[in-house]
């Protein structure tokens, strides 16, 4: 009956779209900001619920698949950040550009990979997005470059794809996003440098989820205004639990960008659920009471669920199927996941170029070789 019910009112029952106030961002070198009202049309919000709660439950899924020892390695997981992913990537154009470090389960999801791609590469299955060579902090598709393992070099790498992006003249962006506890490292200066002398069109992206590992940002930085910290350059700090914050604080710096006008910085304040990687806890250096008071106040899905109810852009009963088509999804993800079979041996060499005529690698000693293909 209830299902019934959704259907008649797509109709007749609901509005288009919706004004919301949004918080204002604080600003450096900047006279005038983004907006502080967004408009949301229906189809924009369950795009955005859909999407945060795929991330969430595939993220919770992880978990699960690593205390059972499916996955192995090193796994870092994104949920309480969803509205960070999908807030910049529908902000930008598929022909835009995203870097950003090994907590990148989200942005592989928002950029366009399936969940049993993702889940597959998790597992180390052929069947993945890398081949399940990459794991959890190396995934890439077109236009998205990782998922990258060593902390902040992503940021130089994403200054170069700005560069090609000025040099093609196609009027692309690279957004380059990083960690609070990346934020000290001196190839990010550097970076910052040589962005504002060439005038690179570069967002620059702090993901501030108020914990480097296991260090408090209070802790780890003289100053945690990071949005100041390419002084020269001019920045923006987001609420980044906020999914229509940081779609208007990503439009603007973007925006900012394609003018012409060079780089600019975005700090979006987040926050992670679980610990830093599936090796930590999360709870000896931060409370469990700290946690729940951040889901039960500023949950990025709660507040955009929230405000749909409340503005009659969607009913409850309609939100509840589309989670149980969620983890639905999810759970055939995981099934392909677990079944696939490993890449085979042979293939270890693989794809260590693109578009080059095979070779032979040695292997790990110099009478095993495996031939190369792209």
């Amino acid at each position: 009956a209830s299902r019934v019910m959704v259907a008649s009112r797509n109709y007749a029952d609901f509005a288009s779209e919706a004004t919301f106030e949004i918080k204002k961002c604080d600003l450096h070198r900047l006279e005038e900001g983004p907006s502080t009202t967004a408009v949301m049309t229906r189809e924009e919000g369950l795009h955005y619920y859909k999407t945060m709660q795929t991330i969430r439950r595939m993220e919770l899924k992880s978990d699960q698949l690593y205390k059972q020892k499916i996955i192995r390695g090193f796994c870092h997981l994104y949920d309480g950040q969803e509205a960070c992913c999908v807030g910049l990537e529908v902000a930008i154009k598929p022909t835009d550009h995203v870097i950003t470090a090994y907590r990148a389960h989200g942005f592989t999801y928002a950029r366009g990979v399936p969940v049993r791609e993702i889940l597959a590469e998790l597992t180390g299955r052929k069947g993945g997005c890398v081949k399940g060579k990459g794991g959890s902090m190396h995934m890439y598709t077109k236009n998205f470059y990782g998922g990258n393992g060593i902390v902040g070099a992503q940021v130089p790498l994403g200054a170069g794809i700005a560069l090609a992006c000025k040099y093609f003249g196609k009027n692309e962006v690279c957004l380059t996003l990083y960690g609070d506890g990346a934020a000290n490292q001196g190839q990010i200066f550097e970076t910052y440098n040589m962005a504002a002398l060439w005038k690179l069109p570069c967002v620059f992206i702090c993901e501030n989820n108020r914990y480097g590992m296991g260090t408090s940002v209070e802790r780890a930085a003289a100053s945690t205004d990071y949005y100041k910290r390419g002084d020269f350059i001019p920045g923006l700090r987001v609420d980044g639990m906020d999914v229509l914050c940081v779609r208007e604080a990503a439009k603007f710096a973007t925006e900012y960008c394609r003018a012409g006008k060079g780089p600019i910085l975005m700090e979006l304040q987040t926050y992670r659920y679980h610990g830093h990687s599936m090796s930590d806890p999360g709870i000896s250096y931060r409370t469990r009471e700290e946690i729940q008071e951040v889901r039960s106040k500023s949950d990025p899905i709660t507040l955009l669920k929230d405000r749909m109810v409340n503005t009659n852009l969607a009913s409850i009963e309609e939100l509840k199927e589309i989670d149980v088509a969620v983890r639905k999804e999810i759970e055939e993800a995981a099934q392909f996941a677990t079944t696939d079979p490993e890449p085979p041996l042979e293939e270890l060499g693989n794809h260590i170029y693109f578009n080059e005529p095979p070779f032979e690698v040695r292997g790990p000693n110099q009478w095993i070789k495996y031939k190369s293909v792209s």
